[in-house]
């Protein structure tokens, strides 16, 4: 399968100089993907907080390094809006994870997990999603580095905007009324893939 592409602009936010700007973009789009980033640990125990949140417009991604602004209150305001609709993929672990480092209450977010299972995919993770329903693959290849760094690299910051961009088009397709899994050219694969 052919590898996904970020298709528009991507930016780290990651001064308090930035955060109304990019506000202001996401207020003027009917939905949002949303994700979040946390470094890996590999100690037994050990955990670290929620370092990138990443929220995307069908054209621009935004990656807000909360590991160096913490949660600006026009971010707060904007995750707990219950008239902005914000998509994303297994949407509670990214809120507990925001939960750990401040006490918001998310509103207006979708799952498309919840809509993927509507559909009887069985495989909920976003690279199975996204390959039954566009043929495409996701690369995680960026998803266990060092999301504290004090510079992010090219790869890691399209895989941060592809992760909260997809789940747009995961959600579009979903509720288009349009999909049907059993005549995805892809669902067979996928399916035959996981009996191996």
């Amino acid at each position: 399968m052919p590898v996904v592409m970020h298709p528009g602009n991507i930016y780290v936010v990651d001064h308090m100089s930035q955060v109304a700007s990019a506000i202001r973009i996401l207020r003027k789009c009917d939905i949002v993907g949303f994700d979040t980033e946390t470094r890996p640990t590999f100690k037994k125990g050990h955990s670290h907080k929620v370092a990138l949140l990443q929220l995307s417009t069908p054209d621009d991604s935004f990656l807000f390094r909360l590991n160096k602004i913490g949660m600006p209150v026009k971010l707060q305001e904007y995750i707990e809006d219950p008239e902005r609709l914000k998509v994303g993929l297994s949407v509670h672990d990214d809120v507990n994870s925001l939960r750990r480092l401040v006490d918001i209450d998310p509103e207006g977010f979708v799952d498309v997990q919840i809509l993927a299972k509507e559909k009887h995919i069985v495989d909920i993770s976003l690279q199975k999603i996204y390959a039954i329903l566009f043929g495409e693959r996701i690369s995680k290849g960026q998803q266990l580095s060092n999301w504290e760094a004090d510079e992010l690299s090219e790869a890691q910051k399209r895989y941060a905007a592809i992760d909260a961009w997809a789940c747009i088009n995961i959600y579009k397709r979903l509720t288009s009324g349009e999909f049907i899994p059993e005549e995805s050219p892809f669902f067979s694969i996928i399916e035959d893939e996981e009996d191996k």
